[in-house]
């Protein structure tokens, strides 16, 4: 057996982070010509367990002597709103389900493994990973008002992006949809747990271009290389691009 294919013996036992929105894009385009739609086959196989399970519980509450006529309407939006729950569910598990095994093989799915998660300071995801605590915090004098800075933070960005450091030092840099978390888990959690990640390569970027200040100047002037600098080679910023991935899941591997 082979290193790569010892890594994708490895099971999943807990999903920390997935990204429903982008793993169904994945389905469809991956099915392309072969499927018309990766995403109605994925919805309609989700309603028929739906269906069973809404009519086991009506089956199950049937019985209760004390519900009349307004008793059955109560029980019915009850179990409206159970089956929209379940079914709800029960298509999230499906997509993730699919992903799981599409991805398995799929080159295009990168696995990052022993990887180190680091919140550059004075970067926006380190400013989001505290403002939380902050605003636990009474500071009538505080010149920043920290409640309304956690929700500036929370609508600023669709994605926020995290350092990754290998073993060996090297770094990429990971970036991850703060809806896509599952379990009540966040970032703060990602430095704390040793996990796999799944996401795809989108391109490379300056850890600098990472600071709050470089996200509110996106516009500012490229720095203009002299002759010396064209002659010495690339600077050590200018060699320093990072990878970038866009994360789709991260999960605890089974590793007995």
């Amino acid at each position: 057996m082979t290193s790569s294919e010892a890594e994708t013996d490895k099971s999943l036992i807990k999903i920390v982070y997935f990204d429903e929105e982008s793993a169904s894009d994945y389905l469809d385009i991956s099915a392309g010509g072969k499927s018309a739609s990766t995403r109605e086959q994925v919805q309609e196989r989700s309603r028929e367990t739906h269906t069973k399970v809404e009519a086991g519980l009506i089956a199950k509450l049937s019985w209760l002597p004390f519900l009349g006529a307004s008793g059955e309407l109560g029980a019915g939006a009850g179990m409206a709103a159970a089956g929209n729950s379940i079914l709800s569910k029960t298509l999230s598990n499906t997509i993730l389900t699919d992903y799981l095994v599409m991805a398995d093989s799929d080159s295009r799915i990168t696995k990052l493994r022993n990887l180190r998660m680091i919140a550059p300071e004075g970067s926006m995801a380190f400013m989001k990973m505290f403002t939380p605590y902050m605003v636990m915090l009474k500071m009538d004098e505080a010149p920043v008002d920290f409640a309304r800075m956690d929700e500036v933070l929370a609508g600023a960005k669709g994605y926020y992006e995290l350092l990754g450091e290998k073993p060996d030092g090297t770094r990429s840099v990971l970036r991850f949809n703060l809806n896509a978390f599952r379990n009540n888990y966040g970032l703060t959690d990602l430095g704390r747990m040793r996990l796999v990640f799944q996401g795809i390569h989108v391109g490379q970027a300056l850890e600098s271009s990472l600071s709050m200040k470089a996200e509110m100047a996106p516009n500012d002037e490229p720095e203009v290389l002299s002759a010396i600098d064209i002659l010495d080679g690339p600077s050590k910023e200018s060699a320093g691009l990072l990878d970038v991935y866009d994360v789709i899941l991260a999960g605890v591997e089974d590793v007995s």
